[in-house]
């Protein structure tokens, strides 16, 4: 599969309107997909033990999408190959009142993943310059007034970039993706989740609220795209309206990511051969 044509690395013009959100790329089936999906994840499960093995890269999985784009399918689905040892999970919601009373990256550090381990966010730092800046929420934040100028929208990609290449020096490897869902699938997904009872659980007032600002977070999720992709810490803007190209795309990004780290278990020292062949040789003799 050819993930380049989905890769924003901020070295060329981007804008969302050009990657279709239905695309489906040379795949010619969801049956495909899933085959190609499922031998991803075999290699995930195989490369994830070298990796933890290793213990010198981490990994952070940044999710960010329109609701009902299927950020929890993802992690469901795809990261269904990673062991549950070395994963951690943290979902971004509205920010506590101790959350508020630190800089906006203090949440997400604290929660940053741990050599040999992988950390995924359900949607992360960003929702700082997407819902944030649509409500027009930065008054809240207890920032001085001084400091809340024209500008701090511009300062902020720049925090962030700064911020991920100080992680990306450190030894954390990002990948950021970005669910590409149209509003027409999501219209289909949220009366869905009216429709069916099973689903009904799923449905909140606050969807139909925020879909009503779909022009601004898209304004937004652009801005922040192209102003935030590095070589270092790319994007993904994955197609989404068909949930399984989605995932089998994320798969491809994790497999490939992983590969180009060139992962192998350790090689021990003559002595540490040495101790392990007396350690054989005690229980042997038992």
């Amino acid at each position: 599969m050819n993930i380049t044509e989905f890769t924003i690395d901020g070295k060329s013009k981007f804008h969302l309107s050009m990657i279709k959100t239905d695309s489906a790329g040379t795949i010619r089936s969801k049956h495909e997909a899933e085959q190609v999906l499922l031998k991803n994840i075999l290699k995930i499960q195989d490369l994830q033990g070298k990796f933890y093995a290793q213990d010198r890269y981490s990994v952070l999985i940044i999710i960010q999408a329109m609701d009902t784009a299927g950020k929890d399918g993802v992690i469901k689905h795809v990261m269904t190959g990673l062991n549950p040892q070395g994963t951690e999970v943290h979902s971004f919601k509205q920010p506590s009142m101790e959350e508020l009373n630190h800089d906006y990256l203090w949440r997400a550090h604290k929660n940053l993943p741990q050599r040999g381990q992988f950390g995924i966010f359900n949607r992360s730092y960003y929702e700082e310059l997407l819902v944030v800046r649509v409500h027009d929420l930065i008054k809240t934040q207890k920032i001085p007034d001084e400091l809340i100028t024209a500008d701090i929208w511009k300062q902020r990609f720049r925090q962030i970039k700064d911020f991920e290449k100080y992680l990306y020096e450190n030894g954390t490897i990002i990948i950021k993706i970005f669910l590409h869902i149209s509003k027409d699938e999501q219209k289909k997904r949220l009366l869905d989740r009216i429709n069916d009872k099973s689903k009904n659980w799923k449905f909140s007032d606050a969807d139909i609220r925020e879909r009503g600002y779909w022009d601004q977070y898209q304004k937004c999720y652009d801005d922040v795209i192209r102003k935030t992709s590095t070589g270092k810490a790319p994007w993904y803007v994955v197609p989404a309206d068909k949930k399984w190209f989605a995932r089998l795309v994320i798969s491809e990004v994790l497999v490939r990511t992983l590969e180009g780290l060139k992962l192998k278990f350790p090689s021990l020292t003559r002595d540490e051969l040495k101790h392990l062949e007396e350690s054989k040789r005690k229980l042997m003799e038992e």
